[in-house]
C-alpha cells in the first residue's frame, strides 16, 4: 500500500500535475497512473497525433509541433517550455524519445522541473555503454569481453578484435535498439562494418563512438527490473527477452524459463550491487547476457527509464512500477523490502506491431478498420488504438501489448494463444499471425530460444509461413 503522507513530510515534495512527454500506450499507461494517484496529466502531441487516444483521455492536451520527431517529441525545449506555462510539477518521458537524453533531464532540473527518472548525471553515467561497462566492472559485475572503453578508430577495433577473435560485436557507445551494432565474423569486414555502424549510431543518437565486444553466440537475453528510492534499492526479478528479430525484442517473459534460484539470486544482487555503486534512483533495468553453454552471465547495459515490457514484471509481483517511478519522483520512500516481494506465477508479453512478417516486417501504418481486444481471466491488453484510428508512419509500430498471467508458464502460453486468437485488427497488417505461429513452436514451448532463433531457426522453418 501507498505510504500515506502530508505536504509537511520531510522530504515530500507533491505533485499536482504530471506532463507527458511521449506518445502511443505508454503515453496512455502514464495518464491512468497518473489519475488513480490523483494527479492531473497534461500531454503532448504532435499534429499527428491530435486524434490519439492519450489526447483524448488527458486533462488537457498541448500541440508542441509537425509530425516529425525531431519538430515534437525530440524538442526538449519545446517540451520544457510547455510544462512551465501550463503549470506542470514534472515531466514524465516514458521510453524512447527523450527518455534517456542527459540534456532533456539536465534542462527540467535547471527550469526545476521534476524529471520521472534517475539524475542527468546517472542518465549520462549509464547511457554511454561503455562507460556503463566500466561501471559494472567496478561493482563486481561481471561483463563481456571486449574493450577498455570506445575505440578511436577502425584500427584500433581491429586490433582489439585479434585479442578476442572472431566473432565480434561494434556497439555504439550510446543509444540501443540495435541501431549502430554490427557483428563481425572476419577481419576482412570489419572496417566496412565499423563504418556502417560509426554512421548509424551517428544518424540515431548524434554520437557515432564504438566499443567492441566478443560475440557470444546463443545466448539468452536476461534483464533485472529494480526500483530505487535513493536510499534503499530492490529488484522485481527478472524478463526473459530471447524471442527477438534484429536485436527488437519481440515476445518477453517473466521469470525465465532458464534460470535456477541459485542464478536468479546472484543476477538480482548485481543488479542491485550497481544501481547503489552508481547511485539510481527510480525504476531501471539492468540488460544481461546468458551463455547457455557455461551458464554465467554478463552486464551488457543499463536502461535508464521504463522499458515497454515492465507488465509482465508487474503481473507476476502486483507492484504498480509506474506508479512507483512517480511516487519515488515526489521523495516518497519504497514501502516495502525486498524480502516483500513475493513471484507468483507466469507472464508473457507480446508486442503486436504494424508490421507485415510475409514482406520481412516491412511498417504498415493506416487505418484500423476494426479492432476486437481479447479478455477473460489473466489477459491485460495496453494499448492506444481505436476502431476509425490511422496508425501514422512516422513512429514506432508497436500497436499493442497483449500480456497473459498464468499460475504456470503452461496456463499462461495457453491464455495467450486464446487472447491472440481472440484479438483482431483489421484494415492493416500485423505481427497475430507471427504470435499465433510462435506460440505453437515446440522449441518455445520448451523454453528452448536464444537470440537468434527467430531469424537462424523459427522463420527458416516451413511452419513458419506466414500470411
Amino acid at each position: 500500500m501507498p505510504v500515506q503522507s502530508s505536504p509537511s513530510t520531510p522530504g515530500v515534495r507533491p505533485l499536482r500535475r504530471v506532463l507527458v512527454a511521449n506518445r502511443g500506450e505508454i503515453a496512455v499507461r502514464i495518464i491512468r497512473a497518473c489519475r488513480e494517484l490523483g494527479l492531473e496529466s497534461l500531454q503532448v502531441y504532435s499534429e499527428a497525433d491530435r486524434d490519439s487516444l492519450a489526447v483524448r483521455l488527458a486533462d488537457r492536451a498541448i500541440c508542441i509541433g509537425p509530425a516529425r520527431s525531431a519538430q515534437s517529441y525530440l524538442n526538449a525545449e519545446f517540451i520544457v517550455s510547455a510544462a512551465l506555462v501550463h503549470g506542470a510539477d514534472a515531466i514524465h518521458p516514458g521510453y524512447g524519445f527523450l527518455s534517456e537524453n542527459p540534456h532533456f533531464a539536465a534542462l527540467c532540473e535547471k527550469e526545476g522541473v521534476r524529471f520521472i527518472g534517475p539524475s542527468s548525471r546517472v542518465i549520462s553515467l549509464m547511457g554511454d555503454k561503455a562507460m556503463a561497462r566500466r561501471m559494472a566492472e567496478e561493482a563486481g559485475v561481471p561483463t563481456t569481453p571486449g574493450s577498455r572503453g570506445t575505440v578511436a578508430d577502425a584500427a584500433q577495433a581491429l586490433e582489439v578484435a585479434r585479442e578476442l577473435g572472431y566473432p565480434v560485436l561494434l556497439k555504439a557507445a550510446a543509444g540501443g535498439g540495435g541501431r549502430g551494432m554490427r557483428v563481425v565474423h572476419a577481419e576482412s569486414e570489419l572496417a566496412a562494418r565499423f563504418l556502417d555502424a560509426s554512421r548509424e549510431a551517428k544518424a540515431a543518437f548524434g554520437d557515432g563512438s564504438i566499443y567492441v565486444e566478443k560475440f557470444l553466440t546463443e545466448v539468452r537475453h536476461i534483464e533485472i527490473q529494480v526500483l530505487s528510492d535513493g536510499d534503499r534499492v530492490l529488484h522485481l526479478g527478472e524478463r526473459d527477452c530471447s524471442v527477438q528479430r534484429r536485436n527488437q525484442k519481440l515476445l518477453e517473459e517473466s521469470p525465465s524459463p532458464v534460470l535456477d534460484p541459485g542464478l536468479r539470486e546472484r543476477i538480482g544482487e548485481a543488479a542491485v550491487r550497481l544501481c547503489r555503486h552508481v547511485g539510481y534512483t527510480s525504476a531501471g533495468t539492468i540488460e544481461c547476457i546468458l551463455d547457455r553453454r557455461s551458464g554465467e552471465f554478463y552486464f551488457m547495459e543499463m536502461n535508464t527509464r521504463v522499458q515497454v515490457e515492465h507488465p509482465v514484471s508487474e503481473s507476476v509481483t502486483g507492484i504498480d512500477i509506474v506508479k512507483q517511478q512517480i511516487r519515488i519522483a515526489q521523495g516518497l520512500p519504497l514501502s516495502i523490502e525486498q524480502s516483500d516481494i513475493r513471484w507468483s506465477g507466469h507472464a508473457i508479453e507480446c508486442r503486436i506491431n504494424a508490421e507485415d512478417p510475409a514482406q520481412g516486417f516491412a511498417p504498415n501504418p493506416g487505418l484500423i478498420s476494426e479492432l476486437q481486444l481479447p479478455g477473460g481471466p489473466g489477459i491485460r491488453v495496453d494499448t492506444h488504438v481505436y476502431a476509425g484510428y490511422r496508425v501514422p508512419p512516422y513512429y514506432d509500430s508497436l500497436l499493442a501489448k497483449v500480456i497473459a498471467w498464468g499460475a504456470t508458464r503452461e496456463e499462461a502460453v495457453a491464455r495467450m494463444q486464446r487472447a491472440i486468437s481472440e484479438m483482431r485488427i483489421g484494415g492493416l497488417k500485423t505481427t497475430l499471425p507471427f504470435h499465433h505461429d510462435l506460440l505453437r513452436n515446440p522449441s518455445f514451448r520448451a523454453g528452448e530460444v536464444h537470440t537468434r532463433f527467430v531469424e537462424d531457426v523459427f522463420l527458416k522453418a516451413p511452419a513458419a509461413a506466414l500470411s
